[in-house]
């Protein structure tokens, strides 16, 4: 009987390890019973990360799923850098989070001036811009411009990426004015609304439109009015201090040693300086379950706001004039990502290069971030079929 309940207790201490009791940022922690999960059908996320790491795809991950304005699961997985030493992974490791912060530090400053009035998803980016170039057509002349909503649905024909050697070469390292300069005037492969074609380019101009209206930097922008309203503990572009030290790295350079709390995108990196609209933002599972809390909840989380309730609900739908291409606000419908089992039509998320995702479902009122770092320590690594099997996992462990 002695020997039982030891073992009891050392299941009730290995539970309560993975979920944890209490969070930095004020997200409390729940068993995964008390919001509706089968714990036994959750905890499988654990076979497939682990898989993912046998493989070498990744390293290692942390995990947060969130229903209920709780966290249900909080775990981390192998290790957060295997060169040049081997360090464990926790879940307060920081992340790159690659494109995933298009959505988590542009598009929310940017849906933050729209609901305050100074900016409207139908004005044409050239307002803000001058000598941004419309659509021409080539048989015709005749031209249409791109608007906010075009550049934030990925609708606006504009090439998906720069060429960062080239951009170098012409106007120095970093240099955001030759970059913008460059993205005014390059092609656009088809005229706005009648095609979809993802670009960083859309985002990190969106970036300069934001920062034309307030004067102020993206990343100082976002930091103010989303991370630090917030509460975020470890959240920002170009890491300083305690989250520096918390940093996953990336990729290893030319001199032998990874990427550490410096964006791995090289146009953000090599000609934004690491303020940049299409990558940039570093933070780790706890601050993001915060953040799909308060999208959960209208924009609200302990009282603090980002956004109100009609305006996170724009955020979800996708545009009529590009329904279609199924792109909502800044945020993605259909990948990887969502599995098969989330209604398509309601759920919503963002997948990063470097092996980042967060997953956000209105209707069942959960969410999950799962975090790896695949690019470390060669840009060979993989995360979409663990991404995918966590998705169908947890959306398969809900049972009320």
């Amino acid at each position: 009987m002695k020997y039982k309940i030891i073992l009891l207790m050392l299941g009730v201490w290995a539970a309560a390890a993975c979920t944890h009791t209490a969070t930095s940022t004020g997200v409390p922690a729940a068993s995964p019973q008390s919001v509706g999960f089968d714990p036994e059908r959750l905890a499988l996320v654990d076979g497939v990360i682990e898989d993912a790491i046998k493989s070498e795809d990744i390293p290692g991950a942390v995990l947060a799923v969130v229903r209920h304005d709780r966290i249900a699961y909080l775990k981390a997985y192998g290790n957060r850098q295997l060169i040049p030493d081997t360090l464990p992974m926790t879940v307060e490791t920081v992340f790159d989070l690659a494109s995933v912060s298009k959505c988590v530090g542009t598009t929310l400053s940017i849906m933050q001036l729209v609901e305050t009035g100074r900016l409207r998803l139908m004005d044409q980016v050239d307002q803000y811009l001058p000598g941004f170039q419309p659509w021409t057509d080539p048989e015709t002349g005749s031209s249409v411009a791109i608007t906010i909503e075009d550049l934030m649905t990925h609708t606006s024909g504009l090439p998906p990426y720069g060429p960062t050697q080239e951009l170098i070469e012409r106007y120095g390292s970093p240099n955001p004015q030759g970059l913008m300069e460059y993205i005014c005037q390059c092609p656009r492969d088809f005229k706005p609304k009648t095609g979809y074609q993802y670009s960083c380019l859309n985002f990190i101009t969106l970036q300069n439109v934001l920062e034309k209206i307030t004067g102020e930097t993206l990343a100082s922008y976002a930091q103010e009015n989303v991370f630090d309203r917030l509460g975020l503990q470890h959240t920002a572009y170009m890491p300083q201090g305690e989250t520096l030290a918390l940093c996953a790295p990336t990729e290893l350079q030319e001199d032998g040693l990874p990427l550490v709390g410096q964006v791995h995108d090289p146009l953000a990196r090599l000609l934004n300086g690491g303020n940049s609209g299409n990558a940039g933002v570093f933070s780790n599972a706890e601050d993001l379950a915060v953040i799909a809390v308060a999208l959960l909840n209208g924009g609200e989380v302990n009282g603090k706001r980002i956004l109100g309730p009609l305006t996170v609900k724009a955020m979800e739908r996708v545009p009529e004039p590009v329904a279609a291409f199924g792109r909502t606000l800044g945020w993605g419908r259909a990948g990887s990502w969502n599995g098969n089992l989330f209604n398509p039509q309601t759920v919503y998320g963002h997948t990063g290069y470097t092996g980042t995702c967060m997953v956000i479902d209105p209707e069942s009122d959960t969410a999950f971030i799962l975090l790896a770092n695949r690019v470390h320590p060669y840009d060979d690594g993989a995360a979409v079929s663990m991404r995918t099997r966590v998705a169908n996992i947890v959306a398969g462990a809900i049972m009320e």
